[in-house]
């Protein structure tokens, strides 16, 4: 994602191709790793921008690589990328085990919303089938999604976690996800594959995340809740870059990356620049405590370069975006959470 930004994105074309676009530094990583390539839950939110992605880099590096896509789903969304993709029951131990082998794996395999109500479901997504995975994989090098909210709730003045922050997990959902690392801490402590903890704290694009949900509100007229008053974000095409350049990081025993933005921001004043670009008022509800999922990711941001779509431009995209009726994926964060309960 080098060189100059769009000025803006109006189509769902122009904005999948967009964040898939990778980085001269990526395609460069890809000509020294070794082994395919395969994305695990390649059917969420976030999971075909990462097969997309891949393959673009191994493409553009001019190396040979089988780059596969996996998911429960089938993934039509794919088809003639070049992408290898397989309709697999990750439920099922033995169709886990029958999937084919890459030397490098990048999972992201899991359930949050609906979580309450529904608690044994989402200890199974995210720990059982996470098991089954990590027995499959042996001898892999894998990156492995989990999220910033196996930290604890941070205030402001910290300036958010790092990864030596001790965890901390607030309600069953991010226990749940704990409890995913530890299955893979489990077989990396055994050197039996190696692995990166992909500490997510919110990727954002057009269609969804923390900023379209404050954007569409404003728009829309209704109150911003900021409660939760702050945040960070990272543009989805950044996420995708770092976590496969990640891969090289995975190690026995596991290793932790916080993967965000280097800007902390006030949820009220994204909200009133929305509203500058929008031509709206905002209107608030609730009391900022100073509280939110923080994350401090100067660790990746060194390692690979701060993000390459700043947090001012992707406000733009976002309002732009919204204010033309673009489409929308239906998945609000609920980002002014703070009980775990989602």
């Amino acid at each position: 994602m080098d060189g100059a930004l769009p000025a803006r994105l109006q189509s769902v074309g122009e904005l999948e191709e967009f964040l898939s676009r990778p980085a001269v530094a990526l395609v460069a990583a890809m000509r020294l790793l070794e082994g395919d390539v395969m994305v695990v839950g390649a059917g969420g939110k976030v999971g075909p921008t990462m097969a997309r992605m891949a393959k673009r880099a191994v493409d553009a590096a001019g190396v040979r690589k089988r780059v596969i896509a996996v998911d429960v789903a089938p993934l039509d969304a794919l088809a003639g990328t070049g992408i290898e993709t397989v309709r697999c029951d990750l439920m099922d131990l033995e169709a886990v085990a029958a999937l084919p082998r890459a030397k490098n794996v990048v999972y992201m395999v899991g359930r949050k919303f609906g979580s309450t109500g529904a608690e044994s479901l989402t200890w199974a997504v995210n720990c059982i089938v996470a098991y089954h995975a990590a027995r499959a994989f042996q001898g892999c090098r894998v990156a492995a999604f989990s999220t910033g909210c196996v930290y604890p709730v941070m205030h402001l003045r910290t300036g958010g976690a790092t990864e030596q922050t001790p965890v901390g997990p607030v309600g069953e959902y991010a226990q749940s996800c704990l409890g995913r690392e530890r299955v893979w801490d489990y077989f990396a402590d055994q050197g039996k594959l190696d692995a990166v903890h992909i500490r997510l704290n919110y990727a954002v694009e057009c269609r969804y995340g923390v900023l379209y949900d404050v954007g569409s509100r404003v728009w829309a007229g209704e109150p911003v809740d900021v409660t939760t008053g702050y945040a960070n974000v990272i543009w989805q095409g950044d996420a995708c870059n770092q976590v496969l350049q990640a891969l090289v990081l995975a190690s026995h025993p596991a290793t932790a990356l916080n993967i965000t933005g280097p800007e902390l921001f006030s949820i009220r004043q994204v909200a009133q620049q929305f509203g500058r670009l929008m031509g709206k008022e905002p209107t608030f509800t609730g009391e900022e405590n100073g509280q939110g999922y923080l994350s401090n990711a100067s660790r990746a941001n060194g390692l690979f370069g701060n993000p390459s779509v700043p947090l001012s431009r992707i406000v733009e995209y976002t309002a732009q975006w919204i204010m033309a009726g673009g489409a929308s994926l239906g998945k609000p964060t609920h980002f002014e959470t703070q009980d775990g309960k989602y």
